[in-house]
């Protein structure tokens, strides 16, 4: 068992993930300030936010829910970056790194 959800390596894999996407979407335009660059960010903290959430509850179904939330952010997520690669706001190759997370997350 763990000592902390920090501990945890689906935890480190997320949080390497939503700094990948933080710097990855530095550079979207302002107007998608509250738009896209805002949807994604969110997505993508939310990954690690729900794995430590689900990991400080005592219930297992209650974990459970948690780590389905997170599974979920990370779909929407790479939606996300799908997305901004069909507007031409990402290259494909730019994307790589988080794609390859969200694969092993």
């Amino acid at each position: 068992m763990y000592q902390s959800f920090e501990d945890m390596p689906v935890w480190q894999k997320a949080m390497e993930l939503a700094q990948e996407v933080f710097s990855l979407t530095e550079s979207l335009p302002r107007k998608e300030d509250y738009g896209l660059t805002s949807q994604i960010r969110r997505s993508a903290l939310s990954v690690p936010g729900n794995l430590a959430e689900g990991y400080g509850r005592q219930h297992t179904k209650d974990k459970l829910n948690f780590y389905y939330a997170s599974r979920g952010s990370l779909a929407e997520t790479k939606n996300h970056l799908i997305y901004g690669q069909n507007v031409a706001y990402f290259k494909q190759s730019e994307c790589v790194p988080a794609m390859e997370l969200i694969e092993e997350v």
